[in-house]
């Protein structure tokens, strides 16, 4: 806490950082339900959610471009800005009752939310090595900030206007517009100094060769699609339970919360111990949370299965990026956290379109299932990557 109030730059990141998460809150609470009220079809209800990831994906390269040769600040100030046009589009579906439209204004929001997926690395380049866990767990912690607020706001709102929901949509609007205010205040160039502005000459390929990038990208990619995957699917199947909006979001704040108040102890976690360690405990609790969910389907097995999948997102997410600063030289951090960033965007994107349509055809206890294979893999990459380090020794 005492970097979070010390460092200006990591202080707007944080608040950035919550404005974004408010408005991905407000959208994974509302979003599949009226995707299900607007869809010619129940399987196509996550479609909007899919488009959405496929918009951070479109976006993710250009905005590692630009901010390699502009600095964060630019590529910051219009995802923000792409996240308002995204949020009044997505008003306007309601109002044209237009599925179509509903799917093409989540395009922007993703483009905001690929530009958000950077904010945590720019404090990375804010604060000395000593400091890099901790500054990267400030940033994801801002979400905390959105767990307290974003489901009340996102409730008291979507009656307002004269279209059941398109209120929430008009929030989603002005907390992104709230964002470029807030934004606008960074440096406006916050690369590493001495690195050039031309994108480095390294493949993708070559980054992977390394077992430490590889290893991290894996983590981070697996942890964020999981959670993607599970989240989505989740008011859909509370839905199907019979459980109210109200619920719904009760369990989507609980799953915030423990997306990002663990931050501020898995920072000093990684410092402390390591990465490895750190991103398999939070794979654990993934798979402890697919027990609970497969346990029952109550309020209260949603609600603790989401809290615990948040909490391991949050560790496998800190641990990720921190692990991939420690692959890849200062020159190559674009085509690097491009990487990273890509590969969380394409997972999550496919993973997104498969939660309706496995809620759909499979039902809840599949998607749980689902999750236990793949963090297997991702605790057997970590262990592999640390008999490597010790046989180098």
């Amino acid at each position: 806490m005492h970097l979070l109030f010390s460092n200006p730059q990591v202080l707007r990141l944080f608040i950035a950082q919550a404005l974004f998460w408010s408005c991905s809150m407000t959208g994974i609470i509302f979003t599949s339900i009226v995707g299900l009220r607007l869809a010619p079809a129940a399987g196509l209800a996550t479609l909007p959610l899919a488009l959405l990831m496929l918009g951070g994906l479109l976006a993710l390269q250009p905005l590692a471009g630009l901010m390699q040769r502009r600095g964060r600040r630019a590529g910051f100030l219009i995802g923000a800005l792409a996240g308002v046009l995204g949020g009044l589009i997505s008003a306007l579906s309601l109002w044209l009752d237009s599925f179509t439209l509903l799917c093409l204004g989540a395009l922007p929001i993703g483009a905001y939310q690929a530009s958000a997926m950077y904010y945590r690395f720019a404090a990375l380049e804010a604060v000395s090595e000593a400091f890099k866990g901790r500054a990267t767990a400030c940033v994801i912690g801002g979400g905390v900030l959105a767990a307290l607020i974003a489901p009340t706001l996102g409730h008291l709102v979507r009656d307002l206007a004269s279209v059941p929901f398109a209120g929430t949509y008009l929030l989603i609007a002005s907390l992104a517009a709230l964002g470029v205010l807030v934004l606008a205040g960074l440096p406006a160039s916050s690369g590493t100094p001495g690195v050039q502005a031309a994108p480095p000459a390294v493949s993708w390929q070559a980054l992977l060769a390394r077992p430490t990038i590889r290893a991290a990208v894996l983590t981070t990619a697996a942890g964020h699609g999981l959670m993607i995957l599970v989240m989505n699917a989740t008011p859909l199947a509370m839905h199907g339970e019979g459980l109210d909006l109200q619920a719904s979001g009760q369990v989507i704040q609980w799953h915030m919360l423990g997306m990002f108040l663990p931050a501020f102890v898995a920072g000093p976690l990684v410092d402390r111990f390591g990465c490895r360690l750190v991103a398999c405990v939070g794979g654990g609790l993934l798979i402890v949370s697919a027990v609970v969910a497969l346990i029952g389907v109550s309020h209260w097995h949603f609600l603790l299965s989401s809290c615990l999948l948040g909490i391991g997102w949050n560790l496998m997410l800190v641990a990720g990026t921190t692990q991939l600063g420690q692959g890849h030289a200062a020159s190559e951090r674009a085509r690097a956290q491009g990487l990273m960033e890509l590969s969380n965007g394409s997972v999550a994107a496919v993973m997104s379109f498969a939660s309706g349509a496995l809620i759909a055809q499979a039902g809840w206890a599949a998607v749980n299932i689902g999750l236990l294979p793949i963090v297997t893999l991702v605790v057997l990459a970590q262990v592999a990557q640390g008999y490597r380090q010790r046989q180098a020794v």
